[in-house]
């Protein structure tokens, strides 16, 4: 079997790495410091804004539910909303890999557990109804 890692991955591996560097790396601290004043206010599970504000950025680099496999995207059935560019579990895993050097990047691109365990069952198993309301959402990344 072939392991390399395809130039779509290598791209998409670069481009993971630029975000991190840019991005999340240098808001560990503010992540960290909105948890402890959340956690002293008493909203400790409270969304915090520094991870609002850079979903919006890995959206709008194209760097969003890099987890969820085209074979999900086509029996979704949605239209409108952005599910990633479909890789397999060998064009994401070193994107994960990436992700997992900071424990909270994940969220930022959409590609947390459980949510992704979850739009994966309601794509694959879901009623119509069932798609809109919970599916569609989690995508956009409105809801966890």
């Amino acid at each position: 079997m072939d392991f390399d890692y395809s130039p779509r991955t290598k791209e998409l591996q670069a481009r993971v790495r630029q975000f991190m560097d840019d991005h999340v790396y240098p808001n560990e601290k503010r992540f960290s410091d909105e948890i402890e004043a959340n956690t002293r206010a008493g909203k400790r599970w409270t969304p915090t804004l520094v991870i609002e504000e850079l979903k919006k950025k890995a959206q709008a680099q194209g760097l969003w539910n890099l987890f969820f496999p085209v074979d999900s995207a086509e029996v979704a059935g949605l239209s409108g909303v952005d599910m990633g560019p479909g890789l397999t579990n060998q064009e994401y895993a070193p994107l994960a890999e990436i992700m997992g050097r900071v424990p909270w990047a994940s969220e930022v691109f959409n590609c947390s557990a459980p949510d992704t365990g979850n739009m994966e069952t309601i794509a694959r198993y879901g009623s119509t109804e069932l798609k809109q309301r919970w599916l569609a959402p989690l995508l956009r990344g409105e809801m966890r």
